[in-house]
């Protein structure tokens, strides 16, 4: 039985995807689950996988198409088997076409005979117009019987270098997904920040001590914001409020506690989601991240890597940034921003002490969640860093 190949939705509001790749040629094998195509969304370029074993058969839309979602664009029949018949499409998606650059002439043939035959034009002013790009027969010339100069050609060169427009450095679909969704996101939004700096010591030593025993275990070291995911996710819990959703029909509550974690990818930042956070090892935490940051770096995103975040962590502390804020992610309520560790100097039993400490900064949807509730809930997160192993148990 022939199964269709459709273009995803990964959000409610996706109306189109880009065909990057397939990879799989028509008429070859293909297996389910194996990566089948890419595919480049509002937020990511991801792999998608085959539906279904058989073979790639029908194949309608190509690289560089844009592709309505829910449109089928392949099918994977048994072998022999044919496509099913269906109406020629009246269109697949919008390839671009490719526009062949004509090389620019020099000069006309009349041009060159008015130069060789009438004007005069020094050697160097003839090697600068060659590097310039001028053409010398529209310089009038400031010599003697008119005769073009280099400071002819120099002047011309200035005025034409004046005129050329400024380079504009597109985006690419993450980077415009970024510029559109922030700007809508603060623009409608309405945020305020709670900030609360907590003393780092025990997260810290937390990572030293489960570190070692994780990573013989499953061949990755916890980093400090594997460990953030697992203790904020727990305290998520407490505090339904944070994890929930705003919608045009009012707050939406989220059964399950899954947790963006942002990362830096070419072009922009993608929020990779660690599903069930709540209730996952940190072991098991730290192998998805990994792997996460891995194919988020590499263009290799799957679509449920990259849908269903509740809540999103931002962590700058590896870039020595002391604190920020981060804008919030719509439809989710609240972001945090993490700090970098450093020591300070803080007071200690009514003495000045020298402890590493960590700033949070916890931006939240004052449609949803009120002053009280989120510093409710940055203390709970600052008792977790605190005492981690009691939040991990």
């Amino acid at each position: 039985m022939a199964v269709s190949v459709v273009m995803p939705a990964l959000e409610l509001t996706q109306e189109t995807g880009k065909l990057i790749s397939w990879r799989k040629n028509e008429g070859e094998r293909v297996t389910k689950g194996e990566p089948l195509l890419e595919i480049e969304t509002d937020k990511a370029v991801v792999e998608v996988e085959a539906p279904a074993d058989g073979v790639l058969a029908g194949v309608k839309a190509h690289e560089g198409d844009v592709v309505p979602v829910g449109k089928t664009i392949a099918w994977i029949v048994s072998p022999g088997e044919q496509p099913p018949a269906e109406e020629a499409s009246s269109g697949t998606g919008s390839r671009g076409a490719a526009t062949a650059a004509r090389p620019a002439q020099a000069r006309s043939d009349a041009s060159e005979q008015r130069v060789e035959k009438g004007a005069k034009i020094s050697p160097k002013a003839r090697r600068l117009a060659g590097e310039h790009g001028v053409d010398i027969s529209r310089v009038r010339g400031s010599g003697a019987e008119g005769e073009i100069l280099a400071s002819d050609i120099l002047a011309l060169a200035k005025l034409k270098s004046a005129a050329q427009p400024s380079e504009v450095e597109s985006l690419g679909s993450v980077g415009r997904l970024m510029a559109e969704r922030t700007t809508q996101s603060w623009t409608t939004v309405p945020h305020f920040f709670v900030l609360r700096e907590v003393v780092a010591a025990a997260l810290v030593e937390a990572r030293e001590k489960l570190g070692p025993v994780i990573e013989q275990a499953r061949g990755v070291r916890p980093t400090h914001t594997d460990l953030l995911v697992a203790l904020v996710a727990r305290v998520l819990v407490k505090h339904p409020r944070i994890n929930a959703s705003w919608t045009a029909e009012g707050i939406r509550s989220n059964p399950e506690v899954n947790i963006g974690v942002a990362m830096a990818v070419k072009g922009g930042v993608v929020a990779a989601v660690v599903h069930r956070a709540n209730t996952a090892e940190l072991g098991e935490i730290a192998v998805q991240r990994r792997d996460l940051s891995e194919r988020a770096k590499a263009g290799r995103l799957r679509p449920p890597d990259i849908a269903g975040a509740t809540f999103t962590i931002s962590n700058l502390g590896m870039h020595r940034v002391d604190a920020f804020t981060a804008i919030i992610t719509p439809p989710q309520v609240a972001i945090l921003a993490v700090g970098s560790i450093s020591n300070r100097v803080v007071p200690v039993d009514g003495e000045p002490g020298i402890r590493p400490m960590i700033a949070l900064t916890l931006s939240s949807d004052h449609r949803v969640i009120d002053g009280v509730r989120a510093a409710a809930f940055l203390d709970d997160v600052a008792e977790a860093i605190c005492e981690p192993r009691k939040w991990l148990q």
